[in-house]
């Protein structure tokens, strides 16, 4: 096996056994990058590449052997030696056992945990060689009657096709309903991830159960199961997310552990009691699309450089505001990624803990047992940390201890809920934080809303109206040489006319005017002012820039923004 730093890059080696050419390579890099993809994947979608070509260049890059699976058939007694669960955890298939010796085939390159937990399972050693995954995926239908997610079996294990809408398709008895509710559940998770969902809204309603996916933040009705199956669903997903199902007369959270195309996938699971029964809210935590690095936030180049200098700041409060569904986040937990090197202790207090970043101490808020962020707060100040990430300033305690925390040599992050970044100053204050202690700690607030993207297939050309670009602050001489787009729709954006969501900034950096009026209470629209003399461009004029750059719309700018914000 080659070590991991004499691996050549996976382009090279499809260059070099004239698989792809040095064009392809750099296409679907550049694909990739833009669908968070990696580059095999990328490379397939883009038709350059098919999976018996990629698994051979895998092969070669990992050091081990190929095989073609669809040439063997195995013996019973070898496929005994893993379980079912064992193969559709990791999409793995047993070809051989010498000894105490198993080689099992994946379309996947095996890290060492994976090798190591399989170890473990299967209580021998373990090697591994890499098949086409159209063979690993035959061969899990064939032998372990795995369908995938989103098919279903017959009783003789062989797959039906039944698309997300066709809930009528089969005839459901009172024997085969447990198994059919498990399928459907799986079935609608896998179809919300595929339509690139946020969360799954399951809602009852009197005559009807309806089922809506929040897609770039809106949400849309999907053809929706029978009423008769609402409670049957609604127990499924509780078993599932650990929740009391007897237990339908107060709120509760749970959470979701699961995979779908080889991706681990996260869902917080809410249940509430509602006239019609339980609604259920599963909100998508997809930890490989959703943890992105700094360069891909959408930040204009003037804001990511100011951005970054203040990262590495050595001490201070750097908030970041805006409403629930904003990205604050993916914001905060790009920056941590940036700040996470081993010479670095970084500890975070959050409600929940979304997604678990390799490196970082992270402490979930439990107010079951008062452990409270303020708790937690004032006990990591003892693990001496060089940056503390607190989830939200969400009363006086907490933003005394965090800008106390600030005040003694640490860099901290959290949130707060204001409409813009100057509002942040003026909030704290009203939290009853000393206006003298605001002005000392605080470095740098950064406010945010997200638009949606148009659609690259479908974006068409067009010359909006002066009344148009009013409402956004702009006149027509502005626009002049510029080509300005509106949605259209089509297949590869599902008819909305966007596709994807891309972050719109105001980023205030203290200076020592801001700090004297922040001293004197002065308000928020004084503070503005000075920001905007200071270089800080409004949320309007940020999504203004994307208008003007063709990513997005005056319309999806005037969600976010108003007039009165210039």
């Amino acid at each position: 096996m080659l070590t991991e730093s004499k691996k050549m890059p996976l382009g090279k080696i499809l260059v070099g056994l004239k698989f792809c050419s040095v064009e392809q390579v750099k296409e679907g890099l550049k694909h990739g990058k833009d669908n968070m993809m990696m580059l095999g994947e990328s490379l397939i979608e883009l038709s350059y590449l098919d999976d018996e070509k990629l698994a051979r260049a895998l092969a070669k890059q990992q050091g081990v052997k190929f095989v073609s699976l669809n040439k063997y058939d195995l013996p019973a007694d070898l496929l005994k030696l893993v379980s079912k669960d064992v193969v559709e955890e990791h999409e793995i298939i047993p070809v051989m056992k010498k000894g105490r010796n198993v080689t099992v085939a994946t379309h996947r390159v095996l890290e060492f945990y994976a090798l190591d937990n399989l170890r473990f399972i299967l209580g021998n050693e373990v090697d591994w060689v890499i098949a086409p995954e159209s063979h690993v995926k035959t061969a899990m239908k064939k032998y372990y009657q795995i369908g995938g997610m989103g098919e279903m079996l017959d009783d003789e294990g062989k797959s039906i096709d039944v698309e997300y809408k066709d809930f009528d398709a089969l005839e459901v008895t009172t024997d085969d309903e447990e198994g059919y509710v498990a399928q459907l559940v799986q079935l609608l998770i896998t179809d919300a991830i595929k339509q690139r969902a946020s969360d799954i809204h399951v809602e009852p309603m009197e005559e009807k159960l309806r089922i809506r996916y929040r897609v770039d933040g809106d949400c849309q009705e999907m053809e929706a199961p029978p009423k008769r199956l609402q409670g049957p669903l609604i127990q499924r997903i509780k078993i599932l997310s650990k929740m009391k199902i007897e237990e339908k007369r107060i709120p509760q959270d749970g959470r979701i552990k699961t995979r779908v195309e080889g991706r681990d996938i996260d869902l917080r699971v809410s249940a509430l009691p509602c006239s019609w029964g339980e609604s259920v809210v599963m909100r998508i935590l997809d930890k490989q699309k959703n943890l992105v690095g700094l360069e891909v936030l959408g930040m204009h180049a003037t804001d990511f450089d100011r951005f970054q200098k203040i990262l590495k700041k050595p001490n201070g409060i750097f908030l970041v505001t805006g409403p629930t569904g904003s990205g604050k986040t993916t914001t905060l937990y790009a920056a941590l990624s940036a700040l996470n090197t081993p010479d670095v202790k970084i500890i975070t207090a959050e409600d929940p803990v979304e997604y678990n970043l390799s490196g970082i101490n992270q402490s979930q808020v439990n107010h079951g047992i008062e452990l409270t962020f303020s708790r937690i707060l004032r006990a990591m100040l003892r693990q001496a940390p060089n940056i503390i990430l607190v989830g939200e300033i969400r009363d006086h305690e907490t933003a005394e201890i965090a800008i106390q925390a600030a005040l003694t040599g640490h860099l901290v992050f959290s949130t707060l809920h204001t409409n813009d970044a100057p509002g942040a100053l003026t909030r704290l204050m009203d939290m009853g934080v000393k206006p003298f202690l605001v002005a000392s700690a605080v470095q740098a607030i950064l406010a945010q809303r997200l638009v949606r993207v148009l659609c690259k297939h479908c974006k068409q050309p067009y010359v909006p109206d002066a009344a148009e670009l009013k409402t956004v602050g702009l006149k027509p001489e502005a626009i002049r040489g510029r080509t300005i787009y509106r949605p259209v729709g089509c297949k590869e954006c599902g008819g909305a006319g966007y596709r994807g969501r891309m972050g719109v900034y105001e980023l205030l950096e203290m200076n020592p005017i801001i700090r004297e009026l922040t001293f004197q209470k002065a308000n928020s629209l004084k503070i503005r002012g000075e920001a905007r003399q200071n270089g800080m461009t409004t949320l309007q004029e940020d999504g203004v820039r994307k208008v003007l750059l063709g990513t997005s719309t005056v319309e999806e700018v005037l969600t976010i923004t108003h007039r009165d914000d210039l």
